[in-house]
């Protein structure tokens, strides 16, 4: 059994598309990030950077003590490794499944971030960021169009890099992207939007970046947005 700490955001939906294609037993453990539980000391020894998703299993392959997990990456990884599934074991089609998981991890993940909270939950708006990062998530964008010309997923077979990459591009439209501008993107996108799997994670989620409820309170805005080194030290010490 895993314990799947879990939020609905992209990262979140991430690691919660592997469970449900995977058919792997796991338990949802819901972390209200507004509530502020991602910073509860629990939680913390499970994932010290405070975020989600974060997973425990408790039957590791060394079948030693129960092993957490935290990053969304490397959770994919992880899970991939322990079930076999979704990452090749050929040497040269793993790298590819690999880099551009890494890709979307060090990339798309947080230019796509960037924006949504420049678009959607910025107090005021900042013209010279939110055109810094629409014209970066746009070429980015653009790659991962040329990637997919010829091709039904990302690596070939489908794998964790499209399940990494695909929660990220479901908010298209709050980031200021069109799909009509990346017709090879739009293609894998609708494929991966009908999949089962897909639609069993997706379903009764409210995408984050959509919803109608944007205003956040103050004391939800300093939860969300106001931890520091010194309020992360105080948490961990508490």
């Amino acid at each position: 059994m895993i314990d799947f700490y879990f939020s609905p955001t992209p990262n979140g939906l991430k690691v919660r598309l592997f469970l449900e294609e995977a058919e792997l037993p796991h338990r949802i453990v819901p972390v209200s990030l507004s509530r502020g539980e991602q910073f509860h000391s629990d939680f913390l020894k499970i994932s010290p950077n405070a975020k989600i998703p974060a997973i425990v299993d408790y039957a590791p392959a060394d079948g030693v003590a129960p092993l957490p997990v935290f990053e969304s990456g490397a959770i994919l990884v992880y899970l991939a490794e322990k079930t076999g599934r979704f990452m090749p074991a050929d040497l040269r089609a793993r790298i590819d499944v690999l880099q551009w998981v890494f890709w979307q991890v060090g990339g798309l993940g947080p230019m796509a971030g960037q924006i949504g909270h420049f678009n959607v939950f910025a107090p005021e708006k900042v013209p010279y960021a939110i055109d810094r990062y629409t014209r970066e998530l746009h070429r980015l964008y653009g790659v991962l169009d040329r990637r997919l010309a010829g091709r039904e997923y990302i690596a070939g077979e489908y794998s964790i890099a499209d399940m990494a990459s695909y929660p990220w591009i479901v908010p298209h439209a709050p980031h200021g992207q069109d799909l009509d501008d990346f017709p090879d993107l739009r293609r894998w996108f609708e494929t991966m939007r009908e999949r089962p799997g897909t639609r069993a994670t997706y379903d009764g989620v409210t995408d984050v970046y959509s919803r109608s409820d944007r205003t956040l309170t103050d004391a939800e805005r300093r939860i969300l947005f106001g931890a520091s080194a010194k309020t992360m030290a105080e948490t961990t010490e508490a």
